[in-house]
């Protein structure tokens, strides 16, 4: 059968699956990233389950699998294959795609078609097509993690924006003069509503310092009048943003990933609720969960393997 690799490098873990052109999963395995080993270890990590995957693609169906797609987080070059810049995997202008294509490379020396995509951006690409988007036109996903990130769908692809930056949300101001965020600025929405920034406000409001995220949404539906009022905070800033995009993007829906958005209902609820509250003349998105979980990347990563293939027998 017919089938490329799919692989999402994450800060800690990797996951990855042989996916079939219908986006099926016919593998799935996860290794750690090993960052904790250093950034030649890491490298050599990804190189070596991309090698056992395509072993296991051969093994399985009898053929190598056609190209290899690799959703990796930080900065990156797409047109050029480069892994810009990682904070958490330490590399600088690490050339995957070439690396990737050469320890991938067929038995007469043909390197492998190797496509390296955003993790954010290619998890999108995967909702938009398999989950939360699908045929849906124009949607906005937003990824609540660490961080918060987004990519914005139009027509089955992802829109990167012209110098690659595309759907970065969780840096649009939406408290001037807010707290201090890590690109630089204040007030973005990344430092109000991202799983670590609610982890941050509740550990403050209860004196308990591995108070997290998660805690803080169980102690909101106790009723606890802390945690709503750090919920509340979060929820209406991450509707600020969300408006805010809606009159420059005018998505037809908004799909909600990430940790923050495990919390189901105790999220939704009240987020679709502020949502209405502050539009105005704008066609009101629906706002719903994203379905793809954490193996949204990968399977973005396989799909733009396959749309490699694809521009290569229409080039």
């Amino acid at each position: 059968m017919k089938h490329v690799i799919a692989l999402d490098v994450g800060g800690t873990g990797m996951k990855a699956a042989l996916l079939a052109q219908d986006g099926s999963v016919l593998f799935e395995a996860r290794r750690p990233t090993g960052r904790e080993h250093g950034t030649d270890a890491v490298v050599t990590a990804i190189l070596d389950f991309a090698a056992d995957l395509a072993d296991e693609g051969r093994s399985r169906f009898g053929a190598a699998p056609l190209a290899a797609g690799v959703a990796v987080p930080g900065t990156i070059d797409e047109k050029h294959g480069i892994a810009v810049f990682s904070a958490n995997l330490g590399w600088r202008d690490l050339p995957l795609r070439k690396l990737l294509g050469e320890r991938l490379a067929t038995p007469d020396g043909g390197a492998m078609p190797v496509v390296l995509g955003h993790d954010v951006r290619t998890g999108g690409l995967a909702e938009g097509r398999l989950g939360g988007g699908r045929g849906i036109g124009r949607f906005l996903f937003i990824a609540l993690g660490t961080g918060i990130a987004g990519a914005i769908g139009i027509d089955g692809r992802i829109e990167a924006g012209a110098h690659g930056f595309g759907g970065e949300i969780g840096h649009v101001v939406v408290r001037p003069g807010g707290p201090q965020c890590g690109c630089g600025a204040r007030g973005c929405l990344e430092t109000l509503a991202s799983a670590s920034a609610v982890s941050r406000a509740w550990a403050e409001a209860v004196g308990d310092p591995d108070a997290d995220a998660a805690s803080c949404a169980v102690a909101v539906d106790a009723g606890d009048p802390r945690a709503v009022a750090v919920w509340q905070k979060a929820v209406e800033a991450l509707a600020d943003g969300i408006v805010l995009a809606q009159s420059l993007l005018d998505p037809s829906r908004v799909i909600v990933g990430g940790g923050l958005a495990e919390a189901g209902d105790t999220l939704f609820t009240p987020l679709r609720a502020a949502v209405t509250e502050r539009l105005t003349f704008q066609m009101p998105p629906e706002v719903v969960p994203a379905m793809l979980k954490d193996t949204a990347a990968s399977l973005g990563a396989g799909l733009l393997a396959w749309d490699l293939l694809s521009m290569e027998v229409t080039a």
